[in-house]
This record gives structure tokens, C-alpha cells and sequence, in this order.
């Protein structure tokens, strides 16, 4: 098992950048595909972006496309989503999640509790 702490949430104004973080710890992070996803008030989670286990590909959903960065470091267990030009439709929950892949929610079996992300008009 994995288990997964995000941070680097907050309050931002509109046009601002966040560097959100989330540790792994347990089994080691790079048996394992990584992604963020995201969930607004009333919306269903939605898929941001994914990289493979060493980082030789991402993926990213179309709100993510040209603004934000998904990068791990495997000797840190740490994955990282960069966001920038951000948005208040980017205001939501971020969840760090592992597994084996996709840009379904089926495809990774351990999650984090999840970092809010606001950003201000």
C-alpha cells in the first residue's frame, strides 16, 4: 500500500501560480502511476493530468492543457502539479492519486485526502 499527503493549496488571485505537492510514503511511489484530479462544489471529479512511473510521459485533461505542469521526483517519493494562469473555474479540491493508469478514477486504487485550491476574482 501507498499512502498519499498533498500540500501547497491556498488562496490566489486570478492570473497567479500554485505548486501543489503530494508525498507518498509506504511502498515506494515509482511502482506506481501518478495523477491529479479535482472536484468543485456539486461537480464530479474531474481528471487534471497523469505521469508514468518514470516520468517519460504525462498526460494532461483539457483544463490542464498549456497552464499546468505534472513532474515527480521518484528519490523524493514526491509528485508535483505546477498551475499556472490560474483561473476561478480551477477552484476546486486536488487530490493526488496512484495507481495503474488512465484518466478514469477506476484506474488508481490509493488516494489523498485532498488540498483545496481557491482562486479569487
Amino acid at each position: 500500500q501507498v499512502q498519499l499527503v498533498e500540500s501547497g493549496g491556498g488562496l490566489v488571485q486570478t492570473g497567479g501560480s500554485l505548486r501543489l505537492s503530494c508525498a507518498a510514503s509506504g511502498r515506494t511511489s515509482s511502482n506506481y502511476v501518478m495523477a491529479w484530479f479535482r472536484q468543485a462544489p456539486g461537480n464530479e471529479r474531474e481528471f487534471v493530468a497523469t505521469i508514468s512511473r518514470t516520468a517519460g510521459s504525462t498526460y494532461y485533461g483539457n483544463s490542464a492543457k498549456g497552464r499546468f505542469t505534472i513532474s515527480r521526483d521518484n528519490a523524493k517519493n514526491t509528485v508535483y502539479l505546477q498551475m499556472n494562469s490560474l483561473k476561478p473555474e480551477d477552484t476546486a479540491v486536488y487530490y493526488c492519486a496512484a495507481g495503474s493508469g488512465g484518466s478514469r478514477q477506476a484506474g488508481y486504487a490509493y488516494w489523498g485526502q485532498g488540498t483545496q485550491v481557491t482562486v479569487s476574482s
